[in-house]
């Protein structure tokens, strides 16, 4: 048996301001739920409160069949750190607890070689044994064949940091889905899993028995994978029973359900109020309406103790007004660009207006095209130029911005863009950036929310040509579909690197890089491009 049960919990962050009150759900056996809501509503918190990382101020949470978790950073690898430490890391308490009682016996074994110290080396390897140490690491050596294509013995010493965040992810998730853990928390399993590695991750996650409560962005993968959507929002939580595909409508209709309560509750109390004030001022004159007057009184005492209903989340207002402005009619040409070491030369025309998604393989060079394209320097022969009144705008994959680092959004709007205080609070609003978020430093952000910094940046540049590079990667729900609509009104040319299939299927052309160095476009996404070539 396998389950995640949460009663009554409540969360106050440590500056004191409440983030989740008296939540309750139930992940029964073998469901696959996901785990939605607006970034900062606290899912990656109920993640770690589950795990036991952090502990509630009130409540409980139960689990059964031993819980594997995977980390919104996986495991907290430090560098020099191997992928022996990687595994262990997601291992069970038991086998993590005797290896590191081995471990410390070894070190012993290294200074001194007296009896105490053999003895203590020969009870280290049969604890170890008992847990089943040796045991997964035969389970290991499968992992690290499926996701390193090397088996354990050679890849155990190997750096964590010489791996990408993708292989990262796989040698994490296939040690979790093989292992002996039957309930798993996987918080953004899917972040740096290119495309291929998602529809992996889709198939296990729709073949395993074991009961996933996971974190994602990535709506194509909710649509395929879950059939539980936990939406955190305002502090509380919500079970939506079927899969994404209903999610909007069953989330629609539960705001309007909600708040058609509310308007009923409001109509109650204000007539319950009215009928106690008429009550009392007929009492005054007239002692016989003093037991119906006191009678009104209890009635409303008891409607107000028992409160109104749950008050409908309010919907992310995110408006992005991306603008853009017309160019000539052709906004970027390529001629005989080969980026060095990284694809062959290719001729390429994008006209004004036109949408095109990017697509290929990590390493291919798509990010290095796109900044080439911004105007920076990147190593290349042929040419990459842009046409009339083309004014580029780039949107970093990373968000690795070390000028905006130690300065505050409303700072960085004043500056950049010359605008007045009150202005630049205005525009912050529309992408839910004011407030407290106003007024903290761009590295203390979250991930989605320095992606929406960057966008309302690009929004102020005045930029026709958008070069967005995995924009989707960390927006939520609402803030990607805030995108897509900005995007399908704005009076330009996008050019965006993509692995999300949800974003790409609103794009006019597809550009691939391909696994044989070749640059081509398709009538359709390609995804695994390495496929392609083989089949070719």
């Amino acid at each position: 048996m396998s389950h995640v049960e949460v009663g009554r919990l409540t969360y106050v962050l440590p500056d004191g301001r409440p983030l989740l009150n008296d939540v309750s759900f139930r992940v029964g056996e073998g469901v696959k739920a996901a785990l939605v809501g607006p970034n900062g509503a606290g899912k990656t918190t109920l993640m770690r409160l589950i795990a036991g990382d952090v502990r509630p101020v009130e409540g409980s949470v139960a689990s059964s069949g031993g819980l594997g978790v995977m980390r919104q950073f996986i495991g907290g690898i430090r560098d020099g750190r191997s992928v022996h430490d990687l595994l262990l890391s997601v291992a069970p308490d038991r086998v993590r607890d005797a290896a590191r009682r081995l471990e410390e016996a070894e070190l012993a074994m290294m200074e001194r070689e007296d009896t105490k110290t053999q003895m203590r080396y020969a009870q280290a390897i049969t604890d170890y044994t008992d847990a089943g140490g040796y045991d997964i690491e035969v389970l290991w050596d499968t992992c690290t064949i499926a996701a390193l294509g090397a088996p354990y013995d050679r890849v155990k010493y190997r750096e964590v940091n010489t791996l990408s965040g993708g292989e990262q992810k796989r040698l994490v998730l296939e040690a979790l889905l093989r292992g002996p853990d039957q309930t798993l928390l996987l918080d953004e399993p899917d972040n740096y899993l290119d495309v291929p590695g998602k529809l992996w991750l889709e198939q296990a996650l729709r073949e395993t028995p074991k009961t996933v409560l996971l974190v994602s962005h990535d709506r194509q993968l909710l649509a395929n994978a879950a059939d539980r959507i936990v939406t955190v929002e305002s502090g509380g939580v919500w079970v939506h029973g079927g899969g994404f595909a209903t999610y909007a409508a069953a989330r629609r209709e539960r705001n309007e359900r909600l708040d058609e309560l509310r308007r009923r509750w409001d109509e109650e109390h204000a007539k319950l109020k009215r009928l106690v004030t008429m009550l009392k001022q007929k009492a005054t004159y007239n002692d016989g309406m003093a037991p119906a007057y006191h009678a009104a009184q209890t009635r409303l005492r008891r409607f107000e103790e028992e409160g109104p209903p749950e008050v409908a989340p309010k919907d992310q207002l995110i408006s992005m007004r991306l603008r853009g402005g017309r160019t000539g009619k052709r906004a970027v040409i390529c001629e005989r660009l080969e980026l060095s070491g990284l694809m062959r030369p290719f001729d390429l025309e994008i006209w004004y207006g036109e949408r095109v998604a990017v697509l290929g393989s990590n390493g291919s060079g798509k990010s290095h095209f796109l900044r080439l394209v911004a105007g920076e320097d990147v190593r290349h022969t042929g040419v990459a130029r842009l046409g009339a009144r083309v004014v580029p705008g780039h949107f970093a994959q990373t968000h690795a911005r070390p000028e905006l680092r130690g300065r505050t959004p409303c700072e960085i709007v004043m500056t950049e863009h010359a605008r007045l205080k009150n202005e630049a609070m205005k525009a912050l609003a529309r992408y839910e950036l004011a407030g407290a978020v106003a007024e903290r430093r761009f590295e203390t952000l979250s991930g989605g929310q320095q992606a929406r910094l960057q966008i309302l940046m690009l929004e102020l540049s005045g930029a026709t040509l958008l070069l967005l590079d995995e924009p989707t990667d960390n927006l939520d729900l609402a803030s990607a579909e805030a995108l897509q609509e900005g995007l399908e009104r704005f009076d330009g040319t996008v050019l965006a690197v993509t692995h999300d299939r949800w974003f790409a299927a609103s794009f006019d052309r597809y550009l691939v890089f391909g696994a044989d160095g070749r640059v081509y476009e398709a009538p359709e996404p390609v995804w695994d491009e390495a496929r392609v070539v083989r089949e070719r």
